[in-house]
């Protein structure tokens, strides 16, 4: 079978460049003619987001904790379908990873990291060495990541934030000591920097026409800082792969006897964060997913079955969603109606009475609050109560990365007449989320790749919705 070349930008550790070269690249080759295929390692919705715009293919996470690990190269062949070169953005530094209180896996501590995704791949590796404040120290680190794990192939080494051409030449002398090539030099230049604040980068999709730009001068100083030619010779190293590709229509194994259904699911620059192949499962078991900006929506979209409200930044447009009066109403009055409805973490925000101070659509008893604490890691969760995503004691590996609170932090459980109350339970905190047989708001985010069976239950619970209200 024919296989896609591949290759995965890592790091000794973050702020190294990864991001900036990744991107760059991807953008460097789609301009020269190539389909690309974008990959991040992890749950990052962010970096995706410029990855989309340098390939114009949607991007792919590629995360074992969120999908299990033999999950990982089927995604990549289905992600990467079509196209004749992916490139895989790493995370963190190149061995770090996942290892927490509450996802108890089993090994080194490296699971999930850049260096585990790679291998389960089987893609070289380029590193991306932050040179700003050394010279040949940097040949005894690339020596050091170069051995730590003889699974992982290290083919090639870019060099960012070089001052001058005399820096150059003292750490090309000192990479060619490890008999690695050097297949890019980036100076130091502010103006390809991304944009921060407070959870990472700004999402592509806030700003505008801008995000397109900083991408095309990516893409402009990798072409002409790396030899694109020898990173494309290296991804067609990639080992083959024996796996499938994976396949929401089986993965989802339902069959096709309920209605088509409208779902929708919302988005513009408040909601930003989904994973591609949440639509591409509920597509499979015949539902028709719509796209609903709350921004400017003035209602949902006609023959609304179901609601799905993702992630993002609603405390950067929480004026703007307040002043929406007409969609919040509409969402509230859908709940009433017993639509199925899923929140995850903005769409929890969303949900609730307000944000910030500002009305919201009051769906939950409860206000959120930009606070100072960030909350971020890897959750394993089990189902407090029956849920429209699954039954009492379903468990999940989300993730968790917000700056919000709300109060209370869970809903009352008052027993099984329908009454909101609890969504999950993990090891590190008490209750949280609010669910009941229609409706299911959390901070957890959940890759549904990992776990098809909240898919069927979801399409059950809307086909169940629809056929009643038809009757």
């Amino acid at each position: 079978m024919t296989q896609v070349p591949r290759v995965v930008i890592a790091a000794p550790h973050s702020g190294s460049g990864k991001t900036t070269v990744a991107t760059g690249l991807m953008a460097a080759l789609a301009a020269r003619g190539h389909r690309v295929s974008g990959h991040k390692v992890g749950p990052d919705y962010i970096d995706p987001g410029y990855h989309a715009l340098a390939t114009g293919r949607h991007p792919r996470n590629l995360d074992p904790v969120l999908c299990g690990p033999e999950r990982v190269a089927p995604l990549f062949r289905h992600g990467a379908h079509g196209a004749d070169v992916a490139v895989i953005e790493g995370v963190m530094g190149l061995f770090d990873g996942a290892a927490q209180p509450d996802v108890p896996f089993d090994g080194p501590g490296d699971f999930a990291s850049t260096a585990h995704v790679a291998t389960l791949v089987g893609a070289p590796v380029i590193l991306v060495v932050d040179a700003a404040r050394s010279s040949r120290s940097i040949a005894a680190l690339i020596h050091g990541f170069r051995s730590f794990d003889p699974r992982v192939r290290i083919a090639g080494i870019i060099l960012n934030q070089v001052g001058s051409q005399r820096h150059e030449e003292l750490l090309r002398a000192a990479v060619a000591e490890t008999g690695l090539p050097v297949l890019g030099v980036l100076r130091r230049n502010a103006e390809v920097s991304t944009p921060s604040r407070h959870l990472g980068l700004i999402p592509a999709t806030e700003r505008g026409t801008e995000a397109g730009a900083a991408v095309a001068a990516l893409g402009a100083t990798v072409d002409a800082a790396c030899d694109l030619a020898q990173i494309h010779d290296i991804a067609r190293t990639a080992e083959p792969l024996s796996c499938e590709p994976w396949n929401p229509e089986t993965e989802l194994a339902l069959p096709q006897t309920h209605p088509r259904v409208r779902i929708a699911m919302a988005g513009g620059a408040a909601f930003t964060f989904s994973y591609r192949e949440q639509v591409e499962l509920l597509e499979a078991g015949g539902a028709e997913v719509v796209p609903v900006d709350p921004l400017q929506a003035p209602r949902l979209p006609g023959e609304t079955a179901a609601l799905i409200i993702g992630g993002g930044f609603p405390e950067e447009h929480a004026s703007d969603l307040s002043a929406n009066q007409p969609l919040r109403e509409a969402v509230a009055k859908l709940t009433e109606r017993g639509a199925p409805v899923v929140a995850e973490c903005a769409g929890l925000l969303y949900l609730c009475r307000s944000l910030d101070g500002l009305p919201m659509a009051g769906v939950l008893p409860a206000r959120a609050e930009m606070t100072p604490r960030l909350t971020l890691g890897y959750r394993s969760a089990v189902a407090v109560r029956d849920s429209v995503l699954g039954p009492a004691g379903t468990r999940v590996h989300g993730h968790e990365f917000h700056r919000t609170a709300t109060t209370p932090p869970s809903g009352p459980d008052r027993g099984a007449n329908g009454r909101l109350g609890a969504a999950w339970q993990w090891n590190s905190d008490g209750p949280e989320g609010f669910a009941n047989a229609r409706l299911h708001a959390s901070y957890l985010h959940v890759h549904w790749a990992g776990a098809p069976e909240l898919a069927r239950r979801f399409l059950a619970a809307t086909a169940q919705h629809y056929m009643g209200r038809a009757a």
